[in-house]
């Protein structure tokens, strides 16, 4: 059977006074290699309607290679609670403002914990993982505890010199949280599967998110 991909994206479009939003690399790429592989897809947000792009993921892209990935953030419909049973793996990718929204979101908690607890697969590059760190199992416990994670790095958030503008450093949180937090250098490629979770540091590591998704699928 075809398998069933949701990704989920930020609306949130501010950071200090600077435009962000979604980075597009995160979100294109994977997209772009779910689709080659056949899976059905299915793009939500936080709040519907059309996502924000930062400004930023934008520089150098040659956007006829994510003309169909564009053309899914046009009109987006509204996460809902109701999405946890209807898919077999959720996709977090980042850009800042999912610090701001992910967190934020009572139906994102929801379908993240619903799917851990029934053994779905759970991908999430770069500050993405923001979207992981309110879900929790039955019995309260966080569903990163215990779990060999990555993210964007506190060292790579210093230098993107925007440490006072975010609400948290995720590197932090997810350790607070009792994730076993591992990491390459700053921007190299770098991603880990640990049973049906799979993260990835980076824009830099969005394929090797997608690569690791689709082989823990092809398992299953």
């Amino acid at each position: 059977m075809t398998k069933r991909v949701l990704i989920v994206v930020t609306n949130h479009q501010n950071i200090g006074n600077n435009k962000t939003g979604l980075w597009l690399e995160e979100f294109a790429v994977p997209f772009n290699e779910f689709r080659d592989k056949g899976y059905d897809i299915t793009v939500k947000s936080i709040k519907g309607g059309d996502v924000p792009l930062d400004p930023n993921s934008l520089e150098g892209v040659d956007k006829e290679t994510y003309k169909e990935a564009l053309a899914q953030l046009e009109g987006t419909a509204e996460l809902t609670s109701e999405d946890a049973t209807s898919y077999d793996a959720i996709y977090l990718p980042g850009g800042h403002g999912t610090v701001f929204d992910f967190p934020k979101s009572d139906a994102l908690k929801e379908v993240v914990s619903q799917m851990a607890q029934t053994n779905k697969v759970i991908g999430s590059v770069c500050h993405g993982p923001a979207g992981l760190t309110t879900a929790t199992l039955k019995d309260g416990t966080p569903i990163v505890k215990g779990k060999t994670v990555t993210a964007f790095t506190d060292e790579e958030e210093e230098e993107m010199k925007l440490t006072k503008e975010v609400p948290f450093l995720l590197e932090t949180k997810l350790r607070e949280l009792g994730a076993e937090f591992q990491r390459a250098g700053k921007w190299e490629d770098f991603a880990v599967t640990d049973g049906t979770l799979v993260t990835g540091q980076n824009p830099q590591s969005s394929r090797s998110v997608a690569l690791r998704m689709i082989d823990v699928l092809d398992k299953q």
